[in-house]
């Protein structure tokens, strides 16, 4: 198991502001987001190789997106920019968005493992939820014990979720795909994101993405 250690802080340096969030509001709220995820049964846990994307195969631009699951700025990008980007380029098969774990501590680094142990099928659903709710588990007493709780909602039991903490291939997957972009692209914090060979780092705005992505569609 890596010994990441928690820290507060994304790549750029500010501050995860903390919230004390009623847990039932976040019960409810995540368990109304797990509701409309597809197969709802268990299904076996997506493999650190697998790649995990938004949109068409043969989309004519791929953006890459290395993010953590503790980072605010991660959270923001996707509150704020996917939607739009969503619906304008991805489910319109302009763009293909592929999603890669960068843990920058130990609690994202469990919430990956988390992600991936729901299974394909599910994964997005769970992404969403970690962004959406980063800051009621991040600044729980225990995040561990917070993510076990939102887990359960998405139909994963505490046994799931042991058995992909302790699956190596997997944790350690997740962290050669860390290193993979550290040595490929240059990437040091998040999000970071790769279009057309290109490194461009931040959260991004809608603005910003289409003035990159605009001259690369046909």
């Amino acid at each position: 198991m890596n010994s990441y250690t928690r820290t507060r802080y994304c790549g750029w340096g500010s501050g995860l502001t903390l919230m004390r969030v009623p847990w039932l509001a976040v019960f409810l709220f995540v368990s109304v987001l797990f509701a409309g995820a597809a197969d709802p049964a268990r299904s076996a846990p997506a493999p650190a190789d697998m790649e995990m994307a938004l949109g068409r195969d043969d989309a004519p631009v791929t953006i890459i997106e290395y993010a953590s699951l503790s980072c605010p700025h991660c959270a923001k990008f996707h509150e704020e920019t996917l939607p739009a980007l969503r619906e304008k380029y991805i489910d319109t098969g302009k763009v293909r968005l592929v999603f890669r774990e960068f843990p920058l501590e130990r609690t994202a680094f469990l919430a990956s493992i988390i992600a991936r142990c729901a299974g394909e099928k599910r994964y997005f659903a769970f992404i969403d939820a970690f962004f959406k709710k980063q800051r009621a588990w991040y600044s729980a007493d225990d995040p561990f014990e917070a993510l076990l709780r939102i887990a359960r909602l998405g139909g994963l039991s505490a046994k799931d979720v042991k058995a992909c903490v302790e699956d190596e291939a997997l944790g350690d997957g997740i962290l050669q795909t860390r290193l993979d972009a550290e040595q490929e692209h240059g990437i040091s914090s998040t999000p970071s994101f790769v279009i057309d060979g290109k490194t461009y780092l931040g959260a991004l705005t809608l603005e910003e993405v289409e003035k990159i992505i605009i001259p690369l569609i046909p």
